[in-house]
């Protein structure tokens, strides 16, 4: 790796280095970085808890434990400058270990955490906002198999073969190369993922991806998945129709939203409380950067959308958003949910709004991540 040296027009490198020649410790250090950085993974993820021993009959401690946004467990091992060789099978005891815990446990195991890192929040709360569900009757946890990630500097064959073989077998598992480099008194952390090949990975889940029936969900929740799965299959299908291929990579989800990200941002359909509505929604923005920067331009935004923006800083939580709702007299044309044709009346809706707003709001959200 080289820094590009401007004004003597020549690169400089980066020198790669040890993480034990510097003085770093896999618990005190990479851990913490993981846990206050999760995105460094490529993906939303809430740790609900570090060092976690909340095991029977045994003393054994994963490293962080993390919610994903479609609500399952993902196990995160962390090792410094090589993996060691018992590495998986330290983490697949972890998985299963982490398979049994109810959504209840989940929640009570995350505000343990909260409570050691004293920050006053509940913990239900939290995880119903960083799901961005609509209510707690979709609150189910731990629905699908655990995850599995791993994070090191050197991985040994023995681990990068068993990885792959399990991989091969429809477990869910990435490992990422956490290097550390130096420049002069400066450090710096590149993480890569190396399994799978990120370019290959959407290709990976759509061809091992089976249909699966989760015994433990509630037959509500079973029926409302498979409500929203049918659904977002046909607004994807409809965007591939005319045209459109905001979707072509992402897989039809069972929840009460869909999206694609864009930089810091996120544009999403979402079936709200109210009814149906279009969003940029800013998942980590406790500073309200991102909100604050599109809002220099909402007079002109609110001129292209009739004044219908909604401006929803939500200074009191970590996310933010600018949405576009469905009219009174859209909502009266709408058929109830409950009925399945009535349903996919919202179809057409959902593809001509979220086209409009993509076009109106994209171009302003590049200029303003620029600015």
């Amino acid at each position: 790796m080289y820094q590009i040296n401007r004004e003597a027009n020549d690169i400089v490198q980066i020198k790669e280095r040890r993480f034990a020649d510097l003085g770093f410790r896999e618990r005190d250090h990479l851990q913490e970085w993981i846990a206050k950085n999760p995105d460094v993974l490529g993906e939303e993820l809430l740790v609900i808890q570090k060092e976690f021993d909340g095991f029977s009959e045994t003393n054994e401690r994963l490293d962080l434990l993390c919610i994903d946004k479609e609500g399952n467990l993902v196990v995160i091992e962390n090792k410094l400058d090589d993996t060691g060789r018992d590495v998986v099978w330290q983490a697949l005891k972890y998985a299963s270990y982490c398979s049994t815990l109810s959504t209840s446990q989940i929640i009570k195991i995350y505000q343990q955490y909260l409570d050691i890192s004293r920050r006053d929040e509940d913990a239900r709360a939290g995880i119903i906002e960083f799901l961005d569900i609509e209510d707690e009757e979709s609150l189910v946890l731990n629905r699908e198999d655990q995850r599995l990630i791993f994070v090191a500097n050197h991985y040994r064959k023995e681990v990068t073969s068993t990885v792959l073989w399990l991989l091969d077998h429809d477990l869910k598992i990435k490992c990422f190369k956490a290097t550390p480099y130096s420049l002069a008194d400066d450090l710096f952390l590149k993480v890569d993922q190396i399994i799978p090949v990120p370019e290959a990975n959407d290709f990976m889940i759509e061809m091992k991806e089976k249909v699966k029936e989760d015994k433990t969900k509630s037959k509500k929740a079973a029926e409302t998945a498979a409500e929203l799965l049918e659904f977002w299959q046909a607004v994807k299908a409809q965007f591939e129709e005319e045209g459109d291929h905001f979707f072509r990579n992402i897989k039809a989800p069972n929840l009460f939203h869909m999206g694609f990200s864009k930089g810091r941002g996120r544009f999403a359909m979402v079936i709200g409380r109210t009814g149906p509505r279009v969003e940029l929604y800013f998942h980590n923005d406790v500073d309200k950067r991102n909100f604050d920067a599109m809002a220099a331009y909402s007079d002109e935004l609110n001129a292209l959308f009739g004044g219908r923006l909604e401006w929803q800083r939500l200074d009191n939580k970590k996310a933010s958003r600018i949405k576009y709702e469905a009219s009174a007299k859209e909502m009266s044309e709408f058929g109830p949910w409950s009925d399945h044709e009535s349903r996919f009346e919202r179809v057409d809706w959902y593809v001509r709004e979220l086209r409009n707003f993509y076009e109106r709001v994209h171009p302003i959200w590049e200029k303003a991540q620029r600015d």
